[in-house]
């Protein structure tokens, strides 16, 4: 008998990284890469948001626009970078952008890149909203992109990766089909819902801009070793597993263009190896993952 009875989210069976079955992606590539774009938009001097220096400081004038220029100037630089070196993007992706920055949504669309819905404004999480009313940020976020791009998003990332204990069933029986809110593992895996399975992608919360140099005060040089040695080791290990490395931005942190020197310089290491990494999008990784092993509802 057990010490104590802990409690259980009941969503997924614990399955060793060894013990399970082995898979190759795309073009026989052992390790998948992607890059996440997280693009927001923050209510002014009230709601929550992050600060560029104080963790937990009160919304100002000063932190609005630190993170306005994010989507006026940051995104800008980044979408330069990215269609310099030939990458494919995905971005979680605020709804009342479309209202506000649609500009933002129009390059996106030029470049191919994938939307993930992200629910309406980083000033609200959907933890401390009763049922219904988390059924309609999930809804309006969902709507949102499928009116303005034509098409529907399959994939969610909770603002502040927050979920309650029913995000899950309800993400599912809205339509969506993965979610990256879990960053339990470095392999996609199914998660229980009350309307079916829903895939989990691997998102990162180490290799993310935000947590790194606005919360934990890191350097920018920090990051670029973090994401070189973090990509390195994951090739070395995808050896025996097939993984995959994912890198998290915010234009407001890494839009800023020191710290988007040592991105360069950190992606140019990655694509030294370009012909050794399946580089994609989540979107594209969880299509594969259920080609090659279908969900049993």
């Amino acid at each position: 008998m057990p010490l104590i009875e802990l409690r259980s989210h009941g969503r997924y069976d614990y399955v060793p990284l060894p013990d399970r079955p082995a898979f190759t992606w795309p073009g026989g590539k052992s390790l998948a890469f992607y890059i996440c774009n997280n693009i927001e938009v923050f209510s002014y001097r009230e709601g929550l948001g992050s600060d560029s220096a104080i963790v937990g400081a009160p919304q100002s004038s000063r932190n609005y626009a630190w993170r306005d220029y994010g989507n006026r100037v940051g995104q800008w630089y980044i979408f330069s970078l990215l269609d310099e070196l030939g990458l494919p993007c995905a971005a979680n992706f605020n709804a009342l952008l479309f209202q506000t920055c649609p500009q933002i949504a129009d390059r996106m669309i030029a470049r191919g890149d994938e939307f993930v819905g992200h629910g309406r404004t980083n000033a609200e999480r959907q933890d401390e909203l009763p049922p219904d009313e988390e059924r309609s940020l999930i809804v309006d976020s969902r709507d949102a992109i499928r009116d303005y791009t034509g098409t529907a998003p399959r994939g969610w990332m909770g603002p502040w990766l927050a979920e309650t204990d029913e995000t899950l069933d309800l993400l599912r029986e809205a339509g969506f089909d993965y979610v990256m809110d879990w960053p339990a593992d470095d392999q996609p895996f199914y998660m229980r819902t009350r309307a079916g399975p829903i895939l989990s992608v691997p998102y990162s919360i180490e290799l993310n801009d935000s947590p790194v140099m606005a919360y934990r005060q890191q350097s920018h040089i920090d990051f670029e070793r973090m994401i070189v040695d973090h990509f390195d080791e994951m090739l070395t290990q995808s050896r025996s597993f097939p993984l995959v490395c994912s890198v998290v931005l915010h234009s407001f942190v890494i839009g800023q263009p020191y710290r988007l020197r040592a991105l360069r310089r950190a992606l140019e290491h990655v694509l030294a190896h370009r012909d050794s990494v399946w580089i994609t999008t989540p979107g594209e990784i969880a299509e594969y993952y259920r080609s090659l092993f279908p969900a049993e509802n």
